[in-house]
Order: C-alpha cells, then sequence, then structure tokens
C-alpha cells in the first residue's frame, strides 16, 4: 500500500468509505462473529481485532504520526485483508466509537470504515462493509448519521416539507454516500417497494442511501431538492443528489432520469448513472481523511513479506544509529583532545602559566592565538 502523506481533497480513486451507526447491543461482538465466520470459510486472509489504546502505541507498518490514532472516543479497532481479481490485496479497518459524549440506548454507536486496494476500485469486487459486518436484516449496523436514513432500503421522504427540505440538506452536506431520490409515480407493491440499490454491483451497494417520494409528495419533494440543491426531481422518475460542495462541472439535468418503474425490474438507466456518477471525483467528507491516515500509516496486519521487510528495515535503522552514536563520540573524543592541546599551549604544557600579556607581545603570541592553535589541530581535516 503507498504511504501517501498529503492531504487530498478528493477521495483517492483506489479508496473505499462508510460511515455509519449500529443501534444493536453489541455491535463488537457482531464484527467478531462475522470476522471469524469468513476467515474459516477462506473470505478473509486475516483479520486483527485491537484495542485503540494499544493499536496506537504499536503501530507497525509506518512510522505513527499524532494523526494517524482512532481518536480518544473509539471503543475498538477491526482489521482485515483479502484479495480479489486473483490477487489483488484489499487492506480495511473499521472502527467504532461513540455516538456522543454520552451514549444513549437508542444511539446507538458510530463506525468508520477504510478500505484500500493497489489499483483503482473496482465496483464487483465484495463489499468491505460486509467483511465486518453480517449482511443480515436481523443485525441493524447500516443506519446512516441522519436520524431515520438507513442503507439497503428505501428510505421515504417526511411527510411534512420543513422536515423533508431539512432532510435533504442534512443528507447531502459532508455526506459520505450517495443520495437518490425516486418518486413513486404510483403506490407500488411488494417488488416495486424494493430499494434500487439492491441491482447495484456488491463495491457500490453499500455506497448508495435511496430516498423515496410517494405518489402525492411530486410537487413538494420536486420543490424541495430546486429549493435546497438546484435540481429538479421528474415526476414518476428520480434524481441523483450532487454532492456539497458542489462540483462547478456537475449536470443536474444529466444525472436524472424521467421514468423508473417500480415493478421489481431493473432500472438499467438509473444504474448506469448511478455507476457514471460513483466514477466521478468527491470531496473528501469530514473525518474521511483521519480514517485513510490511520488505515495508511497505522496498519499492523503484516504479511509475512510485510513482516520480513520491517525487520530488515528496523535492523538498518538500528545501524545507522549506533553508526552515527559512534561517530559522536569519536567527535567528543577529538574536541576533548584539542581542548587539552590548547591549555597545554596556554600554561607551558606544564601547569605554570604562560607570560604576561606584554612579554606574549614582544614575542609575537597571544593565549588567544594559543588557544586557537590547538582548536586548529582539530579542524585540520588531515589530522
Amino acid at each position: 500500500m503507498a504511504k501517501n502523506s498529503s492531504s487530498p481533497t478528493t477521495v483517492p480513486g483506489t479508496v473505499w468509505l462508510a460511515r455509519g451507526r449500529h443501534l444493536g447491543p453489541e455491535p463488537e461482538r457482531d464484527v467478531r462473529r462475522n470476522l471469524i465466520a469468513l476467515k474459516a470459510a477462506g473470505v478473509l486472509d486475516d483479520f486483527l481485532d485491537l484495542d485503540p489504546l494499544e493499536a496506537a502505541r504499536s503501530t507497525v507498518l509506518y512510522p505513527r504520526e499524532e494523526s494517524a490514532g482512532p481518536g480518544p472516543s473509539a471503543r475498538r479497532l477491526f482489521e482485515a485483508r483479502w484479495s480479489v481479481a486473483g490477487g489483488v490485496t484489499v487492506r480495511a479497518q473499521l472502527t467504532t466509537y461513540e455516538h456522543g459524549s454520552r451514549r444513549a440506548d437508542n444511539e446507538g454507536i458510530t463506525w468508520i470504515l477504510a478500505a484500500e486496494a493497489q489499483p483503482a476500485w473496482n465496483h464487483r469486487w465484495p463489499s468491505p462493509a460486509t467483511m465486518f459486518w453480517p449482511d443480515s436484516d436481523q443485525v441493524a449496523w447500516d443506519h446512516d448519521l441522519v436520524p431515520e436514513v438507513r442503507l439497503r432500503t428505501a428510505n421515504h421522504l417526511p411527510k411534512d416539507e420543513g422536515e423533508l427540505r431539512r432532510r435533504l440538506r442534512d443528507c447531502s452536506r459532508n455526506t459520505w454516500y450517495i443520495h437518490v431520490v425516486v418518486h413513486e409515480a404510483m403506490t407500488p407493491d411488494a417488488r416495486g417497494r424494493q430499494p434500487v440499490s439492491t441491482f447495484l454491483p456488491p463495491g457500490l451497494r453499500h455506497r448508495v442511501v435511496e430516498h423515496r417520494a410517494t405518489p402525492e409528495q411530486a410537487e413538494v419533494a420536486d420543490f424541495a431538492v430546486k429549493r435546497e440543491l438546484n435540481v429538479r426531481l421528474p415526476r414518476g422518475g428520480a434524481v441523483i443528489l450532487p454532492t456539497q460542495p458542489r462540483s462547478p462541472d456537475h449536470d443536474a439535468e444529466h444525472f436524472s432520469v424521467h421514468s423508473v418503474f417500480l415493478d421489481g425490474s431493473e432500472p438499467t438507466e438509473l444504474l448506469a448513472l448511478i455507476e457514471e456518477f460513483a466514477k466521478l471525483p468527491r470531496p473528501m467528507p469530514e473525518g474521511a481523511e483521519r480514517a485513510l491516515t490511520q488505515l495508511r500509516q497505522g496498519w499492523h496486519l503484516l504479511t509475512p513479506d510485510e513482516e520480513l521487510a520491517h525487520a530488515q528495515s528496523m535492523v538498518t535503522k538500528y545501524a545507522e544509529a549506533l553508526d552515527a552514536m559512534t561517530k559522536s563520540a569519536d567527535l567528543y573524543q577529538e574536541a576533548a583532545e584539542a581542548a587539552h592541546a590548547a591549555l597545554a599551549e596556554l600554561t607551558n604544557g606544564d601547569g605554570t602559566p604562560r607570560p604576561s600579556a606584554s612579554e606574549t607581545a614582544r614575542t609575537g603570541g597571544s593565549p588567544l592565538n594559543a588557544i586557537k592553535k590547538g582548536f586548529g589541530r582539530f579542524r585540520d581535516p588531515n589530522r
């Protein structure tokens, strides 16, 4: 994994990011069970379960920087490594945090997931989210930080216009996800209520949040997205919300679909636009840069080759440090010898003082010249 100390303003194409809330009683237990099961099945190469303080003290792969730590509110740090596409290695870290200074029972915990591979991320690869969280509706790990918004489901917009606009505003600001608003031309049946994200490739499925406007919300939803984000929601269609801050070359009309059939069939036009939108440069959301730095500089789960390279690097560093100490000791010894020589010049070498200044003036010498002469031996490159 390449070390990158720069501060990117956009998310690198090699990186997969997600953030959410787990509302269940024992989130870390859910992660451990899933990791253990996937390693036993051969899906994962390996994983680690670390205490955040211990992890911060024992960073191995790269020298730890202050920004690489998970933060004081971190509860647990998990690392996992797996292979995709016949040998591409993916490294990922999931960190769980307290949702606030004092966590209430219904607030759950916040989690942040960062994954990276060497080539650009391929949406056909498995979702990093399901490497840590079980892909089951029985585990409520997929809540957004915006209340009443989830992944893996169709989120109906609030009935109240003010709340609806607030929802769209909160979801578009500093978001970690791609938000899509779909208008139901008529009330769908069970197949039509299936979220569009289920048709997306695995690596994109958990990066999309779907919002639904009911048939009677056509005008109010269109007005809200126009007022808040300057885009239009076609009746019976869909629109992909722009990121905030908004890209100056974002084409709102291009990323809207005028007709989406919610009958259980695959909405190919909308899916193609979502995949296209996902490939565009997107701003680094708040907190993501820290997670990416932690992944790159605070990695612990080394392969045997990385452990060998790290050991060799440490041997080289210790050898260089020892050599520098030895050279410093030699320099100190030479300086002491030069000082003794200067002192001998000043005292005639037998401890008796040199003649007075008037006498030395007559002989053309001085104590200062004697000291310079003594230290001149130290400066002489031939000595």
